[in-house]
């Protein structure tokens, strides 16, 4: 059995003494773990870093097994954003995250690219904290638990949106909610795509992004505590903002 393929490195660990089980996330076989024969050796060790782009070439004695991996760089994302705290702790949160939710070996090709183009803006470009933002809607969607802005889950409205259902996860216009407002969550400008989008109004809309991956997602994994890069991210981003 084998193939290759691209991926992002979203954690890496030791494995007796020369070795190393990394687990990526690849564009056709998703969330997939592999032995990198002499990867604690210097040579290999430095490419094993968190968030890089490889070349895999996977192969095992049978699809179960957990096979080996002969990796070749394409690109460092680690060494880009190790002098910015706040990119470094997004790519913390975004290949956490991913390492949590996804089931292995399932592909989710078009979160692949979503995440790869992520990864890639982290540190580069002013508005990446909006673009993360964006990333945990879409990680929602593709999980089961999307958020659904588009009217009011009351009235239809269209206007005037500024709750959100904590089951449902609908947005509620100021009219709809009347006397349950106090039971809903409040529906920050930045997830319908309004305001300047900083940092603080990002880390604001992360409130309710991960009220929905703590109480929907994460439940649904069977009661797991969220990765806490995603909280140590959105308390650095909220203190920049």
């Amino acid at each position: 059995m084998d193939w290759r393929d691209q991926g992002a490195l979203l954690s890496v660990r030791r494995h007796g003494e020369t070795s190393a089980i990394i687990e990526v996330f690849t564009a056709e076989h998703g969330r997939h773990l592999g032995v990198v024969r002499g990867g604690a050796s210097r040579k290999i060790a430095p490419v094993l870093q968190q968030g890089a782009q490889l070349d895999l070439t996977w192969r095992a004695r049978l699809d179960e097994h957990i096979g080996s991996y002969s990796v070749e760089p394409i690109k460092s994302r680690a060494s880009a954003v190790m002098d910015d705290r706040l990119a470094l702790a997004g790519l913390n949160a975004i290949t956490s995250l991913l390492a949590f939710v996804l089931p292995e070996r399932e592909a989710h090709p078009q979160l692949y690219d979503q995440s790869v183009t992520l990864l890639d803006l982290l540190g580069n470009d002013p508005l990446w904290s909006y673009a993360y933002l964006r990333w945990e809607m879409a990680l929602l969607a593709e999980m089961g638990f999307g958020l659904d802005l588009t009217g009011c889950a009351v009235t239809g409205s269209e206007t005037e949106l500024v709750y959100i259902s904590p089951k449902t996860g609908r947005a509620v216009s100021r009219v709809g909610a009347g006397d349950w407002a106090g039971r809903l969550l409040p529906l920050p400008p930045a997830l319908l795509g309004q305001g300047g989008a900083d940092h603080g109004e990002v880390a604001q809309a992360m409130s309710a992004t991960g009220y929905f991956l703590t109480n929907h997602l994460a439940r649904s994994l069977g009661d797991k505590q969220l990765p806490a890069a995603r909280q140590r991210f959105a308390e650095l981003l909220a203190r920049q903002g």
